[in-house]
């Protein structure tokens, strides 16, 4: 099975984190998320991410350094999740592909019913919210 490598942005203002809902016509259907998407044939990760949040939710970012991976199989498939650091640039968030969002503090991430491939990272962004003096 080839497995697919999907992006996601770790993007945190004022100690709050941005996190997506996949609106009702998407897989995973209600899930939370960090938003990103899926890498195009000869895109790099960053370049992925640039792109999918202004087209999914009207922002440009400046791309740091890498967070973590996570890799799930599904069952409609393997991905290999890559997070970055992010910082919005410029932009005001504008859903077209989730139902909600919000800026939510680190250790409040827990209450929420996360896709499988995000929880390593939403466990992984807590411990170091909680270990952070």
């Amino acid at each position: 099975m080839v497995v697919k490598d999907v992006t996601a942005a770790i993007i945190i203002q004022d100690n709050r984190v941005l996190i997506t809902r996949r609106a009702h016509n998407q897989k995973l259907a209600g899930k939370w998320e960090f938003p990103g998407g899926k890498i195009e044939k000869g895109e790099s990760p960053e370049s992925c991410l640039i792109r999918e949040l202004e087209e999914e939710l009207g922002i440009r970012v400046h791309v740091g350094q890498k967070f973590g991976v996570s890799q799930y199989r599904y069952e409609h498939g393997e991905i290999r999740l890559l997070a970055y650091y992010a910082d919005i640039i410029s932009g005001t968030v504008t859903l077209s592909v989730h139902d909600a969002y919000s800026w939510e503090s680190p250790c409040n991430l827990l209450s929420y019913d996360f896709s499988p491939a995000d929880i390593p990272l939403v466990k992984k962004l807590v411990h170091i919210a909680e270990v952070r003096p």
